[in-house]
């Protein structure tokens, strides 16, 4: 006998997905994705000339910033920019624009659980629509 999720959803279930494009004008490229209630917003800026003192300028660098729906970060959210940035850093292609760095902005619209795999999803979507050069893209649900 198969018990329902709090969701309605049985076990076996995935949380109806859904994703918007283009969604953000003064953006290079953003995207909206949901996965059941969840929802984030993700903004692509660059890339743009420079990296960060740390960081090697042979190469392009991602930059992640993780905005809360409400309040402050806090140490799940940057435990999320950390494995946001390295997903990105290991698809992006980051030789061909050297010494540039492009920005990702997550905003986080609503939780209700797979925040993380919603934000993967959303990022990459919106490196697709900033045509940023990508070796493959990462996807994640739960």
């Amino acid at each position: 006998m198969e018990v329902d999720r709090a969701d309605g959803r049985n076990p076996n279930q995935l949380r109806p997905l859904a994703c918007s494009c283009s969604i953000l004008h003064r953006a290079h490229g953003s995207a909206s994705w949901s996965q059941g209630d969840t929802k984030v917003l993700a903004a692509v800026y660059g890339p743009k000339a420079g990296t960060k003192k740390n960081e090697n300028p042979e190469k392009a660098s991602i930059e992640v910033i993780w905005k809360p729906r409400t309040g402050q970060i806090g140490k799940p959210e940057k435990e999320y920019e950390i494995i946001l940035k390295r997903t990105l850093q290991s698809i992006c292609i980051l030789t061909i624009n050297p010494n540039t760095t492009t920005s990702v902005i997550i905003q986080v619209v609503h939780d209700d659980g797979a925040l993380l795999p919603c934000a993967i999803n959303a990022a990459c979507a919106a490196l697709v629509d900033a045509g940023i050069p990508m070796k493959h893209l990462a996807g994640s649900l739960l």
